[in-house]
């Protein structure tokens, strides 16, 4: 139902979520009230969306603490109504958070203001990044150092926003128990098909003619379409209406958030590229199929809960940073039709096929309980989608989601389909293990050009050597975390495993 706070999930009892730990009842009534938590989320509405499950498990954990939410006004003000029952204060109205102390204090903007504020307030726990007294930028908590390290480097990375925002302060057995609700069925006759528009980048979004070729296919199949954004995407949409040369209905600019997600009960899917509505759309039920092209990486930003589809080009540059094409090669493969024929199957409820040259994928989570993109069809597996899975087992078990067993039954598996790239791998590891040692061994810093120094497949272990060694100022502590990381990645690598 729209309007309450907690329409994705269930939590025993009550509406929420569904997870393991203590219930509410069970907090003492005596108890003193806890100091509050407080996240800086000064992002955009999708970054809200996906702050959501952290607010969930923060009042899960510890109920009677108070969750403060600092937030653009402009965004959060429209998600009251699904929300998670905490308090938001808008970025123009922090003066007051000096006065209180804090339980928890978790940043998870990367705005300059938000770390010179998380610096400059008194919390027991400080996690994201924050100014110390000395003025250096520094990164409280290890998941969060993890993501820090991501930035132009994420190529690899099979962790959810939403899973990074929380690993620092929320059980990781809570995170990986909690049960999601997949999305609704359509009630019969529920045929529309919304088409979202826009995206925060013009490369992340299909063009025009696109749109208004798909919109044509949909109709043909008795799907009646109808366009949705923001005021940002009217222009776009007059387009799309001129470029289709029918009938169209258009709502772009005309709804507001709690309009746009009650219209959305009237429909039976939405097509949209990864952008913040899409998540608001995931949230409250809606079908959604993304549109993942350009600059994303959807296991990081895809929807969370499971049950919902991302299609993506089977070529091997997606999920960059940053393209490096004067036009994204990606956004180039999509193809209307066959979008609107897949489109057609998902709405009817049939049995849905990735389209040719295409790779389609449902949400969903995986043995560990964390979240999964699992292939639809028989697509052969990629060498990068291998890479993916070691390096989230070796990370996981770094970090004590699991034992050594899972990066080393992930290599050989990675071994076994690609053995010329993983004999290249495990010299580049080697290589890798010993020009840190060397370098800490000489006493100075890794150059500032190391990351780039290493290939792509080595990067994600490079890249967090660099941050953590950099965010402690070399420490003998950081320096054997980052030898250990390394030597545990030899480990799983071995020669009898190629």
């Amino acid at each position: 139902m729209i309007g309450s706070p907690h329409s994705m999930c269930q939590t025993g009892g009550q509406s929420g979520c569904q997870t393991g730990g203590q219930t509410s009842g069970e907090a003492s009534a005596q108890a003193p009230a806890p100091a509050p938590a407080l996240v800086l989320q000064m992002q955009r509405m999708g970054d809200i969306v996906l702050s959501f499950p952290l607010f969930l498990w923060l009042k899960r954990a510890q109920p009677a603490r108070p969750v403060w939410v600092v937030a653009e006004e402009q965004f959060y003000q429209g998600l009251k109504a699904v929300s998670p029952p905490v308090v938001y204060a808008p970025w123009t109205a922090v003066d007051h958070l000096p006065a209180s102390e804090y339980s928890l204090l978790v940043n998870l903007s990367h705005r300059p203001e938000a770390a010179i504020l998380a610096g400059g307030l008194r919390a027991a726990t400080r996690l994201g990044p924050y100014r110390d007294q000395e003025d250096h930028l520094r990164v409280g908590g290890r998941w969060q150092l993890y993501r820090a390290a991501l930035t132009g480097n994420n190529r690899h990375n099979r962790f959810h926003w939403v899973e990074l925002n929380a690993l620092d302060c929320v059980d990781p057995r809570q995170i990986a128990s909690t049960v999601f609700d997949t999305p609704r069925t359509p009630a019969p006759g529920k045929d529309r098909v919304g088409l979202f528009l826009g995206a925060s980048q013009e490369e992340k979004r299909p063009p025009a003619a696109f749109w208004a070729a798909l919109a044509h296919a949909l109709q043909r199949r008795g799907l009646a379409v109808a366009l949705l954004g923001g005021p940002a995407e009217q222009a776009l949409a007059a387009e799309v209406r001129a470029l289709h040369g029918g009938t169209l209905a258009d709502f772009s600019g005309q709804l507001s958030l709690e309009q746009f997600m009650a219209a959305g009960q009237t429909m039976s899917l939405m097509i949209t590229p990864d952008t913040g509505p899409m998540h608001v759309a995931a949230w409250s039920g809606l079908l959604t199929l993304n549109l993942s092209m350009g600059p994303v990486n959807p296991w990081e930003t895809g929807p969370f809960s499971p049950g919902h589809y991302v299609l993506r080009a089977g070529i091997s540059c997606q999920g960059c940073w940053q393209c490096r094409f004067a036009e994204p090669r990606c956004r180039e493969r999509f193809d209307p039709e066959q979008v609107a024929y897949l489109a057609w199957k998902l709405a009817r409820g049939g049995r849905p096929m990735a389209p040719p040259g295409m790779r389609l994928y449902r949400t969903g989570r995986g043995a560990a309980g964390y979240y999964q993109l699992e292939a639809v069809g028989r697509a052969r597996p990629r060498a990068g989608d291998g890479l993916g899975e070691f390096w989230r087992g070796v990370f996981g078990a770094h970090f004590g989601l699991w034992g050594q067993d899972v990066p080393r039954r992930d290599w050989l598996a990675l071994a076994g389909a690609h053995p010329k790239l993983a004999r290249s791998f495990a010299r580049g590891a080697a290589r890798l293990y010993g020009r840190v040692e060397a370098l800490l061994a000489a006493g100075g810093p890794l150059p500032p050009a190391f990351l780039e120094s290493w290939p792509p497949m080595l990067r994600p272990a490079a890249g967090y050597v660099q941050m953590a060694l950099e965010n402690a100022d070399y420490s003998q502590e950081a320096r054997a975390e980052c030898q250990g990381l390394l030597g545990a990645v030899l480990a799983s690598v071995s020669p009898a495993s190629v």
